[in-house]
This record gives C-alpha cells, sequence and structure tokens, in this order.
C-alpha cells in the first residue's frame, strides 16, 4: 500500500491551534507543493472563518509547472504521515522526499507568486466566506503532480478573509 502524507497553510500545530492564514483582494498562493517523487492528490479542502454571507471566494486546485512562488517553508514535521503513522518521515532540506523543503519549494502563504505560462487545473471552486470545501477523488482517478511540478493551493477573494487549507497526497 502506498503511504499518504497531510500538509496544511501552516506550521504543524503543537501548543496551540493551527492558525488561518489572510487571503487577500489580489491571488495569493495559500499552500505550494514541490514533491521529489510523483505524487497523487487523494483530497483537499479549504474552510473560512467569515462570520457574515458575502461574494464567494476563488479556491484553486492548480498545478503550475516548474513555477513556484515565494513561500514560508515547511519544516520536515509540517508533512506529516496520515494513512499509515509509522510511514517514512519527509526529510528536510530542499532535496527531501517526499516533498522538497524550501521558500521556492513547499510552504504556504506566498510573499509573491511568480510567472506562470503553463498550469493544469485539478479544481476549481468558489466558496462563501461563511463555508468550507472538501473534495475527495476515487481510487485510480486522483489529480497527479509530477516529480519537480508545482501544486499550489491559490485563493481570491473582494474582502480578505481568513482561511485554513490542506492536501492528503499520496507517493
Amino acid at each position: 500500500m502506498a503511504n499518504t502524507y497531510a500538509v496544511w497553510n501552516g506550521a504543524m500545530p503543537t501548543t496551540a491551534a493551527l492558525a488561518p492564514v489572510a487571503t487577500g483582494t489580489a491571488i495569493k498562493t495559500m499552500l505550494q507543493l514541490v514533491p521529489a517523487v510523483p505524487i497523487k492528490i487523494v483530497e483537499w479542502g479549504v474552510s473560512f472563518d467569515g462570520s457574515a454571507a458575502a461574494t464567494p471566494g476563488k479556491c484553486e486546485l492548480i498545478h503550475t509547472g516548474t513555477v513556484a512562488a515565494t513561500v514560508t517553508a515547511y519544516a520536515a514535521a509540517d508533512v506529516f504521515p496520515y494513512f499509515d503513522p509509522n510511514a517514512p518521515a519527509n526529510s528536510a532540506g530542499s532535496t527531501g522526499t517526499p516533498l522538497n523543503l524550501g521558500t521556492a519549494l513547499s510552504g504556504y502563504t506566498a510573499s509573491a507568486e511568480g510567472s506562470i505560462t503553463a498550469t493544469r487545473l485539478g479544481d476549481y471552486q468558489l466558496v462563501a466566506p461563511t463555508n468550507q470545501w472538501a473534495k475527495q477523488w476515487p481510487l485510480a482517478r486522483e489529480f497527479g503532480i509530477p516529480a519537480g511540478g508545482v501544486l499550489r493551493i491559490r485563493m481570491t477573494f473582494g474582502t480578505t478573509i481568513n482561511a485554513l487549507c490542506y492536501v492528503i497526497f499520496e507517493v
């Protein structure tokens, strides 16, 4: 059986809960993965802390070829085994496995988006700021990302809202 891993748009929570991240009115990469090996996306999801109904935001799961955003890099512990707690841990650094870790590699909360020329859209949803979205792919129908490819969750809202998002993937 393949190993599955999960990541969120933040550091692994320890003594405090995972903190939601502000979206923005311009497109913003909330989570980015650059795998060292091919991966299959099993599930992804987003949720928001809005208290009033408003225009839905654009939420994308997108493969941007090899163009990465500048992000806060994950630590090895932020990429954790999901199904089997005894699966190999992600190794550290820019040559980590299953994810390469670094500010131009796997991480969260982009500060610069990069110039994308080619994309492949895995899923796109309009989600209200008081709502959430999660998608699981049927077995053998998962959205695949090649080694060295860049997977992102990007969001755009008319008014900044706080968001949590995650990806569960298989190697």
